[in-house]
């Protein structure tokens, strides 16, 4: 009796969405799905039914229930496919508006519609030609914008540049920057040059070694950031064309030595930077830099691979080359810029630039101006970091 009960059920076996034997790939279901179904309810008795029930002594026999009759099955939906989409389908106009004009606030600020244009006018200048450089390949725009804008962040962020002395820097004619030269790699130049311009709006031109012109990347953008090479004829140029100008006279010396032997002036070479200004009559400003000594402690060197790569030294730091390209990031040390009282040279004549005697003693009293006034600010220093 219960097989005929089974067999003439619905059977819908659990996730084949009411058609008998999908899950199988069979018109009927097998019996393992036949075992899962319940028998169906009876019908609820009426009074009628009861009533024209005849009355029999024998066991009543159950009649099969029929069979319901199957669901409908739900209208299949349409799928719904990528290339059916437009990436812009759904998106107002507006919304794109607005978004654009919030990631241009993020960017340039409030005042971003005339940044934006700005910036436009730069592109249209630069891919038309239309820009100037002079003699030197010197590029005020790329300099401002970008060497400079690049620079500080590091400056006011990283190093917490302090500026002493700023108002003795001439604000117009040509004047020489003698500096001090630390920190391995010659970072403390880049510095200089960009608070000078933050301090007096103007840009200071700096002599570089002949390798910084051999090397193919550097030299292109020392050109364009207003470098020029350390000769004298191109300094004494400059120098009597209202430029200002910045050397740093203990060349890879200076950047190289030792920690041990930090903030020690090396020797300021022949005194070629004092006969330009003496040939020129401008002043010479003393600068003095503390800080720049620690952001690359050297601790040694590899002179048989530096004469190979045809490179003054190979620094070894504590950090590199053991960390690799993170060694290359400099510490974040506190640094000071002290610019000291010009040094006049108007007073005498061109012809004494020739006098040997004469360039070594004002040589000398540069060199003693920015050594003293390295140990004045290592006294007020609190901590090397702060």
């Amino acid at each position: 009796m219960s097989d005929a009960r089974n067999s003439d059920a619905q059977i819908i076996p659990i996730g084949t969405n009411g058609r008998p034997g999908r899950g199988t790939g069979r018109d009927r279901p097998s019996s393992a799905a036949r075992s899962l179904v319940r028998p169906p309810k009876p019908p609820a008795k009426t009074a009628a039914s009861v009533a024209s029930k005849p009355l029999a002594k024998s066991a009543p026999t159950r009649a099969a229930t029929p069979p319901s009759a199957p669901a409908a099955e739900p209208a299949p939906r349409p799928a719904v496919t990528t290339q059916e989409r437009h990436p812009l389908a759904g998106v107002p106009i507006g919304d794109w508006f607005s978004a654009f004009q919030g990631a241009a606030i993020e960017i340039f600020g409030d005042h971003w519609e005339r940044r934006l244009a700005e910036m436009m006018a730069f592109l249209r200048r630069r891919l038309s030609g239309e820009y100037v450089v002079d003699d030197y390949g010197f590029d005020t725009e790329v300099t401002e914008r970008f060497f400079l804008a690049a620079l500080r962040p590091i400056a006011e962020k990283w190093f917490r540049i302090e500026v002493r002395g700023a108002e003795n820097i001439p604000t117009t004619g040509g004047a020489l920057v003698v500096s001090n030269h630390s920190g391995t790699l010659p970072v403390d130049g880049l510095m200089t040059m960009l608070k000078i311009h933050d301090e007096t709006g103007r840009f200071l031109r700096p002599l570089g070694a002949d390798l910084v012109f051999r090397l193919p990347v550097v030299s292109t953008l020392a050109r364009k950031g207003g470098a020029t090479l350390a000769c004298g004829e191109d300094a004494e140029r400059m120098l009597s064309g209202g430029e200002l100008v910045g050397v740093w006279p203990e060349g890879f010396k200076g950047i190289g030595k030792p920690f041990s032997d930090r903030y020690k002036l090396q020797r300021f070479g022949r005194g070629g930077f004092v006969s330009a200004a003496l040939r020129t009559g401008v002043p010479i400003i003393p600068l003095s830099v503390v800080g720049a000594e620690e952001i690359y402690p050297l601790v040694g060197n590899l002179p048989s691979l530096a004469r190979l790569l045809g490179m003054p030294y190979i620094p070894i730091t504590p950090f590199f080359p053991l960390l690799g390209p993170l060694g290359l990031v400099p510490l974040p040390s506190k640094w000071l810029l002290e610019f000291g009282e010009p040094i006049r040279t108007d007073s005498y004549d061109a012809v004494e630039a020739d006098d040997p005697m004469l360039v070594f003693n004002v040589t000398d009293q540069v060199r003693e101006t920015i050594q003293q006034t390295l140990f004045t600010l290592l006294r007020e220093r609190q901590s090397v970091f702060r």
